[in-house]
């Protein structure tokens, strides 16, 4: 087939076109690889091109330096990769490769110039795809069929394509959760393949895991993609709790559907405490951030709660101007979520933090001289200011704090 669709033709930048002239000019063949074409095929503006040649580095460095192309960032080079900057654009373009040795982790490449070997050691059927810049499509097992049917798949065997590096059953949840239709729909030696190799996941650093669990948790199907990860014993190497609270991750995961919850959010539905989210920041090095939104959870998730009356939002306002903490106000935004209460995160999130009336310099003017007493008066009259609702002005405080 011949893709025309306008987020193809969009692509052809001043950038891409010289590009293109430039290996025509020298006879190597260009394509567009992967994940861009999978999603020109969805029909979706990919946000990153990555390009794949027959020509090798040496041969594109050549080309590009004899032009008056700037090269830049070349650690890519012993893996194929050469990136060229054109009318401030960055072109990422690599040599088809062979894997000649991997060890779960890592692999040592070859380079070739046989397209169907190179999609051959890509992990997925729907990554497995080449695009021609004439549109013309280069599809050597089914990807473009299971794309049409919403079917994921490894490329070839799966066992062997999760060797190669074990990250793969990852990045097999990760785009379950991103294309298949409903929850359920997976082919039964695909998960048997997963579930004798998941140890393989125990050498793979906590940083690549953590990269890909937030996309998953984003994704659609997170609670049946977690609950599998616990029956193919996948859990346990990621840095999940071993007896994860599936019950409440189910029903957080249905609260938070259309909320836009941070990957932590979600996360915490399965941790009983404190040390959970402890152990898996030791397995992935969460960012401090995440961390410390994952404490703020489990212990406030029960203690912070909406009131019973006509101020609901009273108890999260109280707590966010008693908080000395910075970025209180987005936990307490996640916190609603974490709740399921959409009304209240939206009223919490319209609401402004009101600035107390009163200071310090106020009291001196009334004859505090103190600093112990200045002290004592204004917790006194922030006390009295939030029970008015954060409504009292200077005047009234003032007056109030005669009476005390």
């Amino acid at each position: 087939m011949r893709l025309q669709a306008p987020q193809f033709q969009a692509l052809f930048t001043p950038g891409l076109r010289s590009v293109a002239e430039l290996f025509e000019k020298k006879n190597y063949e260009l394509r567009i690889a992967g994940g861009a074409v999978r999603d020109l095929l969805s029909g979706v503006t990919p946000q990153d091109i990555d390009f794949a040649t027959t020509a090798t580095p040496a041969e594109m460095k050549e080309m590009f330096t004899s032009a008056g192309v700037r090269l830049i960032n070349n650690k890519g080079e012993k893996h194929g990769t050469i990136t060229a900057r054109l009318h401030e654009q960055n072109f990422e373009i690599t040599t088809l490769r062979i894997d000649v040795v991997t060890d779960g982790r890592h692999a040592e490449v070859e380079f070739t110039t046989d397209w169907q070997k190179d999609a051959e050691r890509r992990d997925l059927t729907v990554n497995s795809m080449f695009l021609g810049l004439d549109g013309t499509l280069y599809d050597f097992f089914n990807g473009y069929e299971d794309l049409k049917s919403k079917k994921i798949r490894f490329v070839g065997k799966a066992s062997e394509r999760i060797q190669e590096d074990y990250l793969r059953i990852l990045r097999y949840f990760r785009f379950y959760g991103r294309l298949a239709e409903k929850p359920g729909d997976h082919e039964p030696t695909t998960l048997q393949a997963i579930k004798e190799n998941a140890k393989g996941l125990a050498g793979i650093s906590g940083e690549r895991i953590w990269v890909e669990l937030k996309k998953i948790l984003l994704g659609n199907h997170v609670n049946h993609l977690v609950q599998l990860m616990y029956e193919l014993d996948i859990a346990q190497y990621i840095g999940l709790p071993l007896d994860g609270n599936l019950e409440e991750f189910a029903r957080v995961t249905k609260n938070i559907q259309n909320l836009s919850p941070k990957p932590m959010t979600v996360l915490t539905a399965l941790f009983k405490g404190k040390d959970d989210v402890t152990n898996l920041d030791l397995r992935l090095k969460v960012s401090k951030e995440e961390k410390n939104l994952g404490l703020f959870l489990v212990k406030q998730r029960q203690e912070l709660s909406k009131a019973v009356g006509p101020e609901p939002l009273r108890p999260y306002q109280d707590f966010l101007m008693d908080s000395r903490e910075a970025n209180t106000n987005s936990k307490i935004f996640e916190l609603l979520k974490y709740q399921g209460e959409e009304q209240l995160l939206k009223e919490m999130q319209e609401w402004t933090v009101p600035t107390f009336p009163v200071s310090g310099h106020d009291l001196r003017k009334m004859g505090v001289t103190s600093g112990k007493e200045i002290g004592t008066a204004l917790q006194q009259l922030r006390d009295e200011w939030k029970k008015s609702g954060y409504h009292m002005d200077k005047e009234e405080l003032l007056s109030c704090l005669k009476r005390l």
